[in-house]
C-alpha cells in the first residue's frame, strides 16, 4: 500500500535533523494548497533557545519560497507516543497556515491526523491586534 507523499517526506527531511545534543530527530513537510511540499528538520544549538523546530522550518521555507496557503503538515518523530508541534510552532503554523490538518507520524507506522485549532483552542493572532 503506497504511503502519503507528505508523511514520506516528512520521513526523508526528519535524517536531515541536527540534533547532536538530543538526539531527538524530528522532520515536517507542509503542503501548501498548489500540493508543493515544503519540508524541514529540526536544528539545534548547543544554548538550546537558539534551536529549530522542523515545523518552523517548513513553514519559513514555504513562505521564502512564495507559498501563502497551505492544506497540511506532518510531523514525523521516532517516539512510542506520537509527538504534536511544540507550543511556539503552532502559534506559528495557526498565524501562516491557519486551521490546517496535521499529521502526526511514527517511525512504528502509527499516524493520527487532528486539526491545528484541537491543538491550539482560542488561539491568539491579528485579529486581537
Amino acid at each position: 500500500m503506497p504511503q502519503d507523499p507528505l508523511i514520506e517526506a516528512a520521513f526523508a527531511v526528519r535524517k536531515n535533523a541536527l540534533a547532536r545534543f538530543s538526539k531527538f530527530l524530528v522532520g515536517a513537510a507542509l503542503e501548501d494548497q498548489a500540493g508543493r511540499l515544503h519540508t524541514g528538520c529540526n536544528v539545534e544549538n548547543a544554548t538550546y533557545g537558539l534551536t529549530i523546530c522542523a515545523e518552523r522550518v517548513a513553514v519559513f521555507k514555504a513562505i521564502s519560497e512564495g507559498a501563502r496557503s497551505f492544506k497540511r503538515i506532518a510531523v514525523a518523530a521516532d517516539t512510542e507516543v506520537l509527538t504534536p508541534p511544540c507550543g511556539a510552532c503552532r502559534q506559528i503554523l495557526w498565524e501562516m497556515c491557519g486551521d490546517i490538518e496535521v499529521l502526526l507520524t511514527n517511525l512504528r507506522g502509527k499516524t493520527e491526523s487532528v486539526r491545528l485549532r484541537d491543538l491550539l483552542p482560542r488561539p491568539f493572532d491579528a485579529s486581537f491586534l
